[in-house]
């Protein structure tokens, strides 16, 4: 398990380390105010128990958790499956610092895909600023409103070279 590290944003420093069960209550929080179907807590317990997981934490400069990330192994690819930050710490780089950090963590040999909802152009930018790439749509994948999901692949250059 890797060291926790100090990321700068802006005004503010944020460690990123790896989320914990104590963590969850923060989780729970962050997550009703982020998405329209929130995941449950036993959701979350069962993503922290898989031990071929990366599981990351942001916390603020108070101890108080800011961001989270979610992200497991199938075989010879990772799925992030969940990221989200505190609505007081959007828009300062927490949720690229904490993919950063999964795929400084996932080696250089790795390849990631996610879906993300069609209409959330900030996600989508961001996620193409680091790298990943549209791949098509999975047609009604999100139950509350049948919307869309925009499916990414992000592969780093050792891969997509053909060098993996």
């Amino acid at each position: 398990m890797s060291e926790p590290t100090q990321a700068d944003f802006g005004e503010e420093s944020m460690q990123i380390r790896r989320l914990t069960y104590g963590d969850l209550p923060s989780v729970i929080a962050i997550e009703r105010r982020s998405f329209p179907t929130p995941w449950s807590l036993a959701m979350f317990v069962l993503e922290l128990s898989k031990p071929s997981g990366i599981c990351l934490a942001a916390e603020d400069e108070n101890g108080l958790l800011a961001g989270y990330l979610i992200c497991a192994r199938y075989d010879e690819v990772w799925h992030l499956m969940n990221v989200a930050v505190a609505t007081e710490h959007r828009r300062r780089g927490v949720a690229s610092s904490l993919i950063d950090r999964l795929l400084a963590e996932a080696g250089p040999d790795s390849r990631f895909t996610l879906e993300v909802r069609v209409s959330n152009m900030a996600a989508i930018a961001m996620y193409e600023q680091i790298g990943f790439r549209s791949a098509g749509r999975r047609r009604s994948y999100y139950h509350d409103n049948g919307e869309d999901a925009l499916i990414m692949w992000f592969a780093n250059e050792r891969v997509r070279a053909g060098v993996a």
